[in-house]
């Protein structure tokens, strides 16, 4: 378990010095993500170690949403002065992405049928 999280650790390190000299507009850690998904697909499986340390973090997920909870909770007040205005952006962008996503799927669908028939 100990070998996987230092693989976890070297390829957001990895990321971070990319995201500090190369590509600053990623975070490092995104950078370190994609890394490792990299390192993976060419590797072609995931070894033990890796795999422990990626259930262990999977069933402990919900403590992650712990500190957006509490930032939530310490903007409050923020939060019911623009009440109406958030909900409204959030109804809005959430019927957006559905509709994109409805839209991207038929096309994708649509080359599939193409594809199909030839």
């Amino acid at each position: 378990m100990i070998a996987g999280l230092a693989q976890i650790l070297f390829w957001q390190g990895v990321g971070e010095l990319v995201s500090k000299f190369l590509f600053p507009n990623l975070p490092g850690p995104v950078w370190g993500l994609i890394f490792l998904l990299g390192f993976l697909i060419l590797r072609g499986h995931v070894n033990d170690s890796l795999a422990q340390v990626a259930d262990a973090f999977s069933q402990h997920l919900g403590i992650l949403f712990v500190p957006a909870a509490v930032g939530v909770i310490l903007f409050l007040p923020q939060l019911k002065a623009h009440g109406f205005a958030i909900i409204m952006a959030l109804g809005i962008s959430v019927v957006f992405t559905i509709a994109v996503t409805a839209l991207v799927l038929r096309w994708i669908s649509g080359d599939a049928d193409e594809e199909q028939s030839s």
